[in-house]
């Protein structure tokens, strides 16, 4: 049974930096394609950023976030990361990591979710 759990949120000003960060627990970790969705209030939940299971895929992001944000992962120590900066109020979400057989782009491709991690950006 995969668990995942995120930290790292919090409270920041717009053009300001943060990390947030999925640690994975279970079996065959590499064997997961591995994705960052975000959702506010009144909003569905929308992809981020995500990178397919083998160690030299290429990762992809949504248009709203490319150029600001980029995930990292590290397989031997169970961890991925996405690192946002020039933030801005409308980044402003719940952040979940999630694990899947596959890349993809859509909330139901994902077997396995954090709890999420809440992220509030100031004007």
């Amino acid at each position: 049974q995969v668990q995942l759990e995120e930290s790292g949120g919090g409270a920041v000003a717009a053009g300001d930096s943060l990390a947030v960060t999925c640690l994975a627990s279970g079996p065959t970790l590499t064997h997961y394609a591995k994705a960052w969705f975000r959702q506010s209030p009144g909003k569905e939940r929308e992809f981020v950023a995500g990178v397919d299971k083998w160690s030299f895929a290429d990762p992809v992001y949504a248009d709203s976030v490319k150029g600001r944000f980029t995930i990292s992962r590290d397989d031997w120590k169970n961890t991925f990361v996405l690192q946002m900066n020039d933030l801005k109020p409308e980044d402003t979400a719940v952040y979940y990591c999630a694990f899947g057989p596959a890349a993809a782009r859509e909330v139901s491709k994902y077997d396995y979710w954090g709890q999420g991690t809440q992220v509030t950006v100031s004007p």
